[in-house]
C-alpha cells in the first residue's frame, strides 16, 4: 500500500506540474516552456517566480517519480532533425534518473526523413542488409529502412554489434543519413525525440520509421513539443496512423515535466500497454497511470 501511495503522489506531482505549464502557457499550450507571458512589472515577476517553482517542484519530486523504474533498460536515444537539443538533453537526464542505460545517442538526418530521397535510402538499407529478412521482404520502403536501422542499434541488449550491424551503420553514416557515434552495445529501447515542424510529408516519413523500428524493440516512445502533436507534426501523424495502437507518444517536451512523462511513457510502453500523453489532444491523458509495474529484463 505504500509504494502504490508514493506512485500516486508522484503522479499526481507530475500532473500539477503539466497543469502548471498550462497556466503558465509554457509547453502544453504550444510555447516553449522558456516564453512566459508578461515580460516587465509585477506580472512578469510572478510569472518567473511561479516557473522557477515549476522547475524546482519537477527537479525535487523526479527522483521518487523514476527511481528504478527503467532498470535494465539499454536505450537508443534518437534526435530527429529540428529536434531542440535543450530538450534532447533533459529527456537523456530524465531517462538515466530512471536508471535506463543509454547505450547510443544517433542523429536522424534530414536527408532520411526527407520524402523526395525515398529511393535512395531505400537502396542503402536495401544493399547494406541483405541477409535481413525484413530488409529483403519488406513490403514498404519505410518499413525495410526502419528495420535495417533496427538492425543497426538493436537486438541482443548490452552486446557489442556484429559486423552486420556495424555495416549498416556505416552505409547510413556515408550516405549521410545518421549522425553521431557508431553504437558500441545494442540497445532494447528506443526513445525518439522530434521538433515542432509541421511538414505533412516529413512527419509522416517519420512515423513509419518509428513504427518500423519499434516493432524491433521492448519499448517505443515518439517524443515531441506541443506543435508536434497538431496537424502535420510528426506525433500527430503517429497517432493518427496505424501506429499509435503500438507505439507511445508523448507531446510534452517543451514543458518542466514532460522528459519525466517520457520516461513513465517507456516504462508503461514496455510493459506491452503504449499510449498517448501529454496535451489535452492526448487520448491517454497527461501521464501514464501511477500502477505501471518496473520493468526488470
Amino acid at each position: 500500500m505504500k509504494a502504490l501511495r508514493r506512485r500516486l503522489l508522484v503522479a499526481a506531482a507530475v500532473f500539477f506540474s503539466l497543469a502548471l505549464g498550462i497556466a503558465l502557457g509554457s509547453g502544453p499550450l504550444n510555447r516553449p516552456s522558456d516564453m512566459l507571458p508578461g515580460s516587465s512589472g509585477r506580472a512578469g515577476q510572478q510569472d518567473q517566480s511561479l516557473a522557477a517553482f515549476e522547475s524546482g517542484f519537477v527537479d525535487t519530486t523526479a527522483s521518487d517519480t523514476l527511481n528504478g523504474t527503467l532498470k535494465n533498460r539499454r536505450v537508443v536515444l534518437v534526435t530527429l532533425a529540428g529536434a531542440n537539443q535543450g530538450q534532447v538533453v533533459a529527456i537523456r537526464k530524465a531517462l538515466t534518473d530512471a536508471d535506463a542505460e543509454i547505450v547510443s545517442e544517433p542523429t536522424f538526418t534530414a536527408k532520411l526523413t526527407d520524402p523526395a530521397n525515398r529511393q535512395f535510402v531505400d537502396s542503402v538499407a536495401r544493399q547494406a542488409a541483405l541477409k535481413v529478412q525484413e530488409v529483403v521482404k519488406g513490403p514498404a520502403s519505410y518499413q525495410r529502412i526502419g528495420s535495417a536501422l533496427a538492425r543497426a542499434l538493436l537486438g541482443d541488449a548490452g552486446k557489442k554489434p556484429d559486423d552486420l550491424a556495424e555495416a549498416i551503420w556505416e552505409a547510413f553514416e556515408e550516405g549521410d543519413l545518421v549522425t553521431g557515434d557508431s553504437p558500441d552495445e545494442l540497445g532494447n529501447s528506443v526513445v525518439l525525440v522530434a521538433g515542432g515542424a509541421r511538414d505533412g510529408s516529413t512527419s509522416r516519413v517519420i512515423s513509419e520509421l518509428t513504427r518500423a523500428i519499434g516493432s524491433h524493440g521492448e519499448g517505443t516512445v515518439l517524443a515531441g513539443p506541443a506543435r508536434s502533436s497538431l496537424t502535420n507534426g510528426a506525433v500527430a501523424s503517429l497517432r493518427e496512423g496505424p501506429g499509435a495502437d503500438v507505439i507511445s507518444s508523448v507531446d510534452v517536451t517543451d514543458s518542466v515535466a514532460g522528459p519525466i512523462v517520457v520516461a513513465m511513457a517507456l516504462r508503461q510502453d514496455a510493459t506491452g500497454d503504449p499510449g498517448a500523453w501529454g496535451t489535452p489532444r492526448s487520448a491517454d491523458g497527461p501521464v501514464p497511470g501511477a500502477d505501471a509495474e518496473s520493468v526488470e529484463r
